[in-house]
């Protein structure tokens, strides 16, 4: 199936409320010959937050990956992205996807350290599944780009639970909201509409140039969350000599970006080879660019 009509049967499903069942039928097409699954891992028992686990076999010292899925702040589940997990896992990454408190039952700031805890457990922890801690990288997808992108770059998440940003390796964000202003539907609830939750919601308003590099995936026909949120991300962290490696993708929308992950299907966007060289080489500067813009 082609991943275009497949990413439109996605969004179909999801506002049909049969998440469950379209991604059981993405997982399904995954192979797991290389790779072991643990779930239900819990890692904040406080809050009910679990995670779960795709591990690479016979891997020694292998990169890490926490990936944050999207959903508005609002939505997603964990088990959903597993083909995430999976593609990643078969090519030697450990890759852990947890759970987040959401709205309406919390508001920003509550998911960020929920996000934070998540990658504590996973520097203490890595190394029970073959992981490396010293090479661990954040990573989200829309609003969990926003989440891990956070992370890389205002430090009081992380400094709550005894690390900074510079303990990552690096932050890759796929097709992920890094300024997007004005608010709109819920989110002037779910961050406040004060000038305080307004700048404190936008991780460009952090870039110093004291993070940890970063790759920025888009498309470019993606009308949930505009290209700009990556163009001018990049366009500050280079102008703060900050690494950021901007990848555009032409004609790739916002759900086939990230459904490119998923096997056996095709796709134009070859976002799993780009997070994997990245992954394997975060600070390879022969590949930092920036595309032309594509707005004004």
């Amino acid at each position: 199936m082609v991943l275009p009509v497949f990413a439109g049967v996605f969004c179909a499903l999801t506002l049909a409320g049969c998440a469950d069942v379209f991604f059981a039928v993405v997982d399904s097409t995954a192979d797991t010959r290389n790779l072991s699954e643990r779930r239900g891992i819990v890692f904040d028992a406080s809050h009910a937050l679990a995670l779960d686990a795709y591990v690479p076999k016979n891997t020694v010292d292998a990169p890490v990956v926490v990936f944050f899925y999207g959903g508005s702040w609002e939505n997603g589940k964990r088990h959903w992205y597993g083909y995430v997990g999976d593609a990643l896992a078969s090519h030697g990454v450990l890759v852990l996807i947890p759970d987040y408190r959401k709205f309406p039952d919390v508001h920003f700031p509550a998911f960020m350290h929920d996000a934070a805890n998540a990658v504590a457990w996973a520097r203490e922890h890595a190394a029970e599944f073959g992981g490396d801690p010293k090479r661990l990288f954040v990573m989200g997808h829309s609003t969990g780009g926003q989440i891990a992108a956070l992370l890389a770059v205002d430090k009081r998440y992380l400094n709550t639970v005894g690390m900074q940003p510079h303990d990552l390796a690096g932050m890759i964000g796929v097709a992920g909201a890094y300024a997007f202003l004005p608010f709109v539907e819920d989110e002037p609830e779910i961050f406040g509409d004060t000038a305080q939750g307004r700048y404190d919601s936008q991780p460009i308003n952090f870039i110093d140039g004291d993070e940890p590099p970063m790759l920025l995936l888009q498309g470019t026909r993606d009308d949930v969350v505009p290209p700009s949120n990556a163009e001018v991300m990049a366009e500050r962290a280079h102008a703060m000599q900050a690494i950021a490696r901007l990848k555009l993708y032409p004609e790739i929308g916002h759900a086939s970006i990230i459904l490119a992950f998923a096997r056996e299907r095709t796709s134009r966007a070859p976002v799993l080879a780009d997070t994997l060289a990245f992954i394997a080489d975060p600070l390879d500067s022969t590949t930092i660019t920036i595309s032309p813009r594509l707005s004004p």
